[in-house]
């Protein structure tokens, strides 16, 4: 077969194109031309074209979705500039069990991920990608990850036939001619191959090669899996370079505080699923705090990358230049930022559409609709026993669309890092807050990380897992070895590390009630990490780490009594054995090449904890 010719869109005009010859003379380097040409030869599109990222080029994408049925555009004064995206009813979520490491040594990927030897990935995708873009359109997306001028950005390029990734890549990402700029003549930069292909469940592979930079993608067109980009080049990619490079990239939302005097601190945050990163990056402070002079802002959801600066501070950047959230749960109470991002340019993905051509789903303020399309299709009414919404529906959004967006978000330094706070769903022993003592207990904190897997019926619990950082799904290799990074991190000379948090704000009573009431007031805790990393509050030493004294925490204007406050901030001993041990035997699973210091660390709660119950049976004799 003849190799379809590259179309580039000239400078300045993006709507016509060019002789594949002049290619040369653009910003891109040879090498990138040579691969896409290799990448048409292997895949035969129709066509081959140069994504630009501008908004003519977008529009045009939306037209062609719209002409194939797609997409559906939503009302203009609803949600103006917007549409609606149904996926294929087993495409839906992240695909765990087709996610592969294929490093050259099973050893570096570890117990935590699957891996497969790369020659025989390497050939079994060729055969998979041969021939798979025929009579389609193969878009070429060069991409920008971090601040354009940062030197923290990188490059890559996506290879798909799917105009639907490329609508999501053109929110969530910097494409086109930004990123070309940026390639100059350098090499290595991470390439990615994604098809649509037949959407077999059975044949989809999502496929990483460290040692190449390269992703391979197919049989799917949903969510990170197929926007590579994202956790795919952001974590699983980017988390080996940075090992290699001495910086850390990380699932963690970066946001800023600004106190009444104007001083601002900088945190971030990592927390498995249905913990409420979001939902914290963009909180929206209680009316008090606000008419005090308080303020958050929001400079990313999901990614941090962290490099040290002269000062041997950490500062980090969002790579992405938008947000690709859950809409199930969203509302006015949960995130009231994130509604009013919503609000127009955004892509919603297995929402329901009502017959007004708005979206709904489960838990959004509005009034449920008497009739409207489900996520599938079909014809949905409140009594028809199914959700309107599939719990993992999404929305894709521009970061500019965010109120509370920080003027610091695209500082090609990046911000310096005060805080980072670790999450998880816990409903009995974490207390709702506490420090860790040092860098490397934080480490030992984060590396223990865990929570409770929501379930669909109301009042029960599911499983607990264990997410260390929550990078479980997301590192590129050996957990353990991920582990001693941290910990080397810490060791630099000269560094100056980040007091580290651990928060849980599902903690419940014996009637199963919620003690914290969470959303906005989550905001007295950010205030406590401010006071502590600003030296002006004070702390009480536990076993775990320094847990706030009541008055810190600004709880008065609830009317607790002081044995309701002490379950919330409560250490109790029994249920912290059994957490020791818990940590013990998952920390087992990484023993070839565990760090001696998170062992030290293990033994060191469990000596303390022992030593707090003696103190307990001392003082009640």
């Amino acid at each position: 077969m003849e190799s379809p010719g590259v179309i580039l869109p000239p400078t300045p005009e993006p709507t016509s194109g060019v002789q594949a010859g002049a290619v040369q003379q653009s910003p891109m380097n040879r090498e990138l031309v040579t691969w896409v040409e290799t990448v048409a030869r292997l895949t035969q599109p129709q066509i081959v074209h140069w994504c630009t990222g501008t908004d003519d080029e977008g529009q045009r994408i939306f037209e062609l979705m719209l002409r194939d049925g797609s997409v559906q555009k939503l009302d203009t004064l609803r949600h103006p500039n917007s549409c609606y995206f149904r996926s294929d009813p087993g495409d839906v979520a992240r695909s765990a069990d087709r996610t592969f490491i294929c490093s050259l040594s099973e050893d570096d990927a570890g117990p935590s991920n699957n891996w497969i030897d790369p020659v025989y990935m390497r050939d079994l995708m060729a055969r998979q990608f041969n021939g798979c873009m025929q009579g389609r359109v193969m878009y070429v997306v060069p991409y920008l990850l971090g601040p354009p001028g940062s030197p923290a950005a990188r490059v890559g390029v996506q290879v798909t036939d799917s105009p639907y990734v490329v609508a999501n890549l053109r929110l969530m990402n910097r494409i086109g001619r930004v990123a070309l700029e940026h390639f100059a003549d350098q090499t290595g930069f991470v390439k990615g191959i994604h098809s649509v292909g037949t959407l077999d469940p059975e044949q989809r592979y999502i496929c990483h090669f460290p040692e190449e930079n390269l992703i391979l993608s197919v049989n799917t067109n949903y969510g990170s899996d197929a926007m590579l980009p994202k956790k795919c080049h952001a974590l699983r990619l980017a988390s080996v370079q940075a090992r290699r490079e001495g910086w850390l990239a990380e699932h963690m939302m970066i946001l800023c505080v600004t106190s009444p005097d104007g001083v601002r601190t900088f945190m971030a945050g990592a927390f498995p699923s249905s913990c409420g990163k979001t939902s914290l990056a963009m909180l929206l402070p209680p009316d008090a705090d606000l008419a005090a002079g308080w303020k958050v802002e929001v400079i990313g959801d999901d990614i941090a990358w962290m490099h040290f600066g002269d000062d041997g501070r950490l500062y980090a950047v969002n790579p992405e230049a938008g947000f690709f959230g859950v809409a199930t749960g969203t509302n006015g109470e949960t995130n009231p930022n994130a509604m009013e991002t919503l609000r127009s340019n955004t892509i919603f993905t297995n929402v329901a559409m009502t017959e007004e051509r708005g979206v709904w789903w489960e838990g959004l303020d509005d009034d449920v609709p008497e009739f409207s399309t489900d996520w599938t299709g079909q014809r949905w009414t409140p009594e028809c026993g199914r959700p309107a919404a599939h719990p993992n529906s999404r929305f894709t959004v521009p970061a500019t669309n965010c109120p509370t967006l920080s003027e610091e978000w695209d500082n090609p330094q990046g911000v310096p890092i005060s805080a980072i706070i670790f999450g998880g769903r816990r409903t009995t022993t974490m207390p709702l807050v506490y420090e860790a003592f040092n860098w490397q207990h934080g480490t030992y904190v984060g590396a223990t990380l865990t929570s409770e897997q929501p379930t669909a019926v109301a009042g029960t619990v599911g499983p607990l897992r264990f997410d260390p950082m929550a990078m479980q799904p997301f590192c590129g290799y050996h957990m353990a070895d991920y582990w001693q990074h941290w910990l080397n991190m810490g060791r630099r000379d000269g560094a100056d590390m980040p007091k580290v948090y651990h928060v849980n704000w599902f903690r419940k009573d014996w009637g199963d009630r919620y003690l914290w009431p969470g959303f906005r007031n989550n905001m007295r805790v950010l205030k406590w990490i401010v006071d502590r990393v600003r030296g002006r509050s004070d702390a009480s030493e536990t076993a775990i780490g320094m847990i706030p004294k009541p008055q810190s925490l600004e709880l008065s204007d609830f009317s607790w009594t002081q044995e309701f406050i002490h379950e919330l901030l409560a250490v109790k001993i029994d249920d912290w054995y059994k957490e020791v041990d818990r940590r013990e035997e998952f920390l087992s699973r990484f023993s070839s090449k565990l760090p001696q210091e998170l062992l030290d660390e293990n033994d060191a709660l469990r000596k303390r904890i022992q030593h707090a119950q003696l103190r307990s049976r001392y003082a009640n004799q």
